[in-house]
């Protein structure tokens, strides 16, 4: 089994970097095709979020057994969790672009969750892995007497 792998990246205007890292990271846990792209897709415009209103922060990825999570934290603690009720309702993207990019968001994830540790704000966006990425088929015998 091998250990889960983490990433760790500071915000900056290199978005194609973030991009790149958060897809790689994406298909090596096991997510493909549309999925893959909305996730880059949705951390893009977190991060684009996080610059546009003069904050700075991380961007992390790790998986747990069923999932690709992404965290977006913004030092600047400005995301307040109004500002994903008022994307939520909304059938049509809105008219008002300051309010495209997180209902872009809620679209594109699984789950989008909201909080606030020691200040920040911390967007967390939530893609499910495919039955296959983290089922692996039983070979017969029993695990617990596999020498390791």
């Amino acid at each position: 089994m091998q250990a889960p792998i983490r990433l760790d990246c500071s915000i900056t205007y290199n978005l194609g970097l973030i991009r790149d890292l958060i897809r790689v990271y994406a298909r090596h846990a096991g997510l493909r095709g549309a999925r893959t792209d909305h996730l880059v897709i949705a951390v893009n415009e977190a991060v684009t979020n996080v610059l546009d209103h003069g904050g700075s922060g991380t961007v992390t990825a790790y998986t747990i057994p069923t999932s690709v999570i992404v965290e977006i934290c913004d030092r600047a603690g400005r995301l307040r969790a109004e500002h994903l009720t008022a994307a939520d309702p909304l059938p049509a993207p809105p008219a008002d672009p300051e309010r495209l990019g997180l209902w872009l968001i809620r679209r594109l994830c699984d789950e989008v969750s909201l909080d606030h540790p020691h200040g920040h704000s911390r967007l967390r966006l939530r893609m499910t892995l495919p039955v296959a990425a983290y089922l692996r088929p039983w070979r017969g015998g029993d695990p617990s007497s596999a020498a390791g």
